[in-house]
């Protein structure tokens, strides 16, 4: 499973913890460092959501690209 260091990256740039980003999520802290350190899937509507909270593109969070801007 890959490890989603950027979603690790624009939380900690925002100062949050994953508690907070948890909450965000609807979420626990377990589950959201689960996703981060990528050892279960993210799933589809969460990882829009956190796309979404950061507005960047998945596309960037998953690494495909290094533009952050999202396509409308």
């Amino acid at each position: 499973m890959p490890y989603y260091r950027r979603i690790r990256d624009l939380r900690e740039d925002k100062d949050l913890s994953q508690a907070k980003m948890g909450e965000i999520l609807s979420c626990s802290q377990r589950v959201y460092s689960n996703y981060e350190r990528g050892d279960i899937d993210i799933p589809t509507t969460t990882l829009c959501k956190i796309a979404d909270f950061h507005k960047v593109s998945v596309d960037y969070l998953l690494e495909r690209t290094d533009n952050p801007q999202m396509n409308k």
